[in-house]
């Protein structure tokens, strides 16, 4: 939202107000915050106290290297719920007392929080709010100068008395905004703000943090989450899950411009100052992944969307995986499993699944796949029965006349389960928990996005819909994600998610929704990976082949490839099966789509040993294991935060680069360093710089960093993806040195041992491995 016409003139449809003095710097008792007294006019006398409005600004040290920001125009406005669930896992490291406090100097009051500080100006009439490294007052980080911290009205106000229509979030009643405008270096870019599919550096760019079912091709986004990231070396979490309008470098060329509806204004700055300490901090305060079982890794197949399916063509698919040596991991019923009209009532159709529970008790039986998983969302069609039952018990979101809020997208008649409402919250975990006696493992909740915020009201009273449009994502994965807890442990829940805010990253994991079947489309799920990342999810899939339409070959098998090197791999489609035989009329040879599939299948499972261990890692530190951004390895290279959205990084060691053409041509670069192909040890190649090749549908460009200790599992073996990497694997050791190591972690997601480079470049740590080890030195 632009609030001014150009640099000199206000925007003719608004008013602003902007925080012209610090009048007053009061500190906390405990000396951990400063509250600061703003007119939004320079003060010299007393009469000019009068008649005009003031900000409150208040500034509070949290943890090492984080400050909160807090604007307030009215105090007495009521503050509306949800919040976002900070400190999930307790409050960071407390800060010792050398390391945390008030001082004050000649430059100004000073707010010190671990390695980040805040100065505030000495000059009443210099309104100056400076962000900066505290070991040294020169590196300065961001800052708010003049006309950067304000409110605004929209219509415009002539006079004071012209407020008192000001009602938030009501349909032609007047608007009040706040909003700040923080600073940006020269070659600064800014990255995040949730899964995004468009450029990677978000400057230029005007974003609303809102959710919305918009496909991977537009500028909405299914999973919006209130955190940038600066190349700075920063980061800014938005706390509040109501709308967010940010004008990235667009209003202002040299400021990010951050505005919400209302009378207050909260985020975080976090300091790394690397990318990855970033994220570390924000998770602390929003929340990370918790592991996911091994099995998760594998394959996924679905029956696709609109596709006709029963139980003998769900065997028959699973049986020619079976017969070509594809291991099937998870096989998911997409919508269809239900009747239709009757989404979502969690009932199989008769016709198409007269006994599902043997059903699905068979084909695991026959070892075609190991686990299950079904589509769910959180709605409820009134066709169904349900409907009825929900809607009269008071399960069902509620317009502001007491009728049960309904419209005809998607489905006909539709409800929304009011999970404010805890006997609907209990109901719907009871609904899953029969799913769970069927024999379903795993639950793909799609949609959450379309939440209406205008004349509803939710059963807590003290939602405000404007804020429960964002949030309910949070409230629907959480609940199913703690069901499937309950049921199946620790460590064990996985979802298949669409919709997301800040802090669904807890509940593990998320695809990338509905895109297309074109290299366009391919490229926009790199990006939109790369961003969710920024985000401290650690876990990311998409739709292998595209969802919309039918892949031709050559799109699907260079899918395939880059499918595989997700965290998480999933085929899928809307009106069109994804098995390979039906993409290419069975083509059996070495480039067909099912020899790539295998190809890819077996690669991924071969990585399963460093795959774990970098999951637990990440899943430690708030990491993405893949798509990890370049920038995130190699945070002071300017190509990498410039130029790097058409590759990534699976966990610390490997680098991937996707082929978008279909002859094989690719371009990518690669940073400082030597380099090793993954698929042949003596394509040893030194960065940084771009590099092109050319690669056949097996193959796509996997450079190993030197230094990495890499271990690979079995080639062949029966089971899945959680076989015992431990017994007699192969250990390859990448231009190491002395000190260079890896972390084995078995498929329980225990932590059996280290490895370790010596001095004469023999191997420490090998009694982790049964078996005979196979250790091979690529230098």
């Amino acid at each position: 939202m632009r609030f001014r016409d150009g640099m000199w003139l206000v925007d003719p449809s608004k008013s602003l107000q902007y925080a012209e003095d610090i009048y007053s710097i009061n500190a906390s008792p405990d000396n951990r915050s400063l509250n600061l007294l703003c007119p939004t006019r320079h003060i010299f006398s007393r009469g000019n106290t009068l008649n005009l409005s003031t900000l409150h600004i208040n500034l509070e040290s949290h943890f090492d290297g984080v400050i909160s920001l807090e604007v307030q125009h009215w105090l007495g406005a009521r503050k509306g719920t949800p919040d976002f669930e900070l400190f999930p896992d307790g409050e960071g490291p407390k800060l010792s007392e050398e390391r945390i406090g008030i001082s004050k100097s000649e430059r100004g009051t000073t707010l010190k929080s671990g390695a980040l500080s805040v100065t505030v100006s000495p000059d009443q009439h210099d309104f100056s709010i400076r962000f900066h490294s505290s070991d040294d007052y020169d590196r300065e980080i961001t800052s708010l100068l003049n006309r950067s911290v304000g409110l605004a009205y929209d219509p415009p106000i002539s006079n004071g008395k012209q407020v008192e229509d000001l009602v938030q979030g009501q349909s032609g009643s007047r608007k009040h905004y706040i909003f700040t405008q923080t600073e940006l270096d020269i070659g600064e870019s800014v990255h995040g703000l949730g899964e995004r599919f468009g450029p990677f550096n978000r400057l230029g760019q005007h974003v609303e943090i809102w959710n919305e079912d918009g496909g991977t091709s537009s500028d909405q986004a299914y999973k919006n989450v209130s955190f940038w990231m600066s190349s700075k070396g920063y980061g800014v979490f938005i706390d509040t899950p109501e709308k967010v309008d940010l004008e990235i470098g667009s209003e202002r060329c040299c400021r990010v411009q951050t505005s919400v509806e209302g009378q207050r204004l909260k985020w975080y700055i976090i300091y790394g100052p690397s990318p990855k300490e970033v994220l570390t901090k924000y998770s602390v305060l929003t929340g990370r992944a918790p592991m996911v079982p091994a099995w998760s890794f594998g394959l996924w197949l679905t029956t696709s969307f609109t596709t006709n399916y029963d139980e003998a063509t769900v065997t028959d698919f699973l049986q020619q995986m079976s017969d070509r040596s594809i291991p099937v991991e998870v096989f998911h019923y997409d919508s269809f499993w239900m009747r239709a009209f009757h989404w979502c009532d969690f009932v199989f159709s008769p016709d198409h699944f007269p006994d599902p529970k043997g059903s699905i008790a068979r084909i695991k039986h026959a070892g075609l796949t190991n686990k299950v998983c079904v589509w769910i969302n959180p709605y409820l069609g009134q066709a169904s029965p349900v409907f009825l039952e929900a809607a009269e018990k008071g399960y069902l979101l509620k317009r502001t006349n007491g009728d049960v809020w309904q419209w005809d997208l998607w489905q006909t008649g539709m409800g929304l389960v009011d999970f404010t409402n805890p006997e609907a919250a209990r109901w719907y975990e009871g609904c899953l928990e029969r799913l769970f006696d069927v024999g379903i493992d795993s639950i793909k909740t799609d949609f959450g996005e379309r939440i209406p915020t205008k004349g509803v009201k939710w059963h807590d009273e003290s939602v405000d819909p404007a804020r429960m449009h964002n949030y309910y994502a949070f409230i629907y994965n959480k609940i199913v994600y703690n069901a499937l807890t309950r049921r199946y442990g620790d460590g064990q829940a996985v979802l298949f998610a669409r919709s997301a805010c800040a802090g669904v990253q807890r509940f593990p994991l998320c695809w990338g929704g509905d895109c297309e079947s074109t290299p366009a489309a391919l490229a926009e799920s790199v990006r939109g990976g790369l961003s969710i990342g920024l985000s401290s999810f650690s876990f990311w899939s998409c739709d292998i082949g595209g969802f919309e339409g039918t892949p031709p070959p050559w799109i699907y098998k260079r899918w395939v490839a880059f499918g595989l090197l997700c965290s998480h791999s999933r085929l899928h489609g809307s009106d069109s099966y994804r098995v390979p035989w039906l993409i290419d009329n069975d083509d059996a040879g070495p480039q067909g789509s099912t020899a790539v599939l295998r190809t890819f299948v077996r690669l991924k499972r071969r990585l399963m040993p460093y795959l774990y261990t970098q999951a637990v890692h990440s899943t430690r530190m708030g990491w993405p294991l893949s798509l990890r951004a370049t920038a995130l390895e190699f945070p002071h290279d300017p190509t990498a935060w410039a130029a790097c959205d058409r590759q990534f990084f699976v966990g610390e060691n490997l680098l991937v680069a996707p082929v978008f053409t279909e002859h094989g041509d690719v371009e990518f670069y690669l940073p400082e360093g030597q380099w090793t192909s993954l698929w042949d040890e003596k394509k040893v190649v030194s960065g940084p710089g771009w590099r092109r090749e050319k690669h056949g549908f097996g193959t796509l460009p996997i450079y190993v960093r030197e230094g990495a200790v890499i271990v690979m599992g079995k080639e062949q073996g029966e089971g899945g993806f959680a076989y015992d990497w431990c017994e007699a694997p192969e250990v390859r050791l990448y231009q190491t040195k002395q000190g260079d190591c890896a972390t084995v972690v078995d498929a329980s997601g225990k932590e059996v041992g280290t490895l370790t480079v010596q001095d004469d470049g023999s191997l420490k740590g090998l009694e982790c491995f049964r078996g005979d080890v196979t250790v091979r030195r690529i230098k």
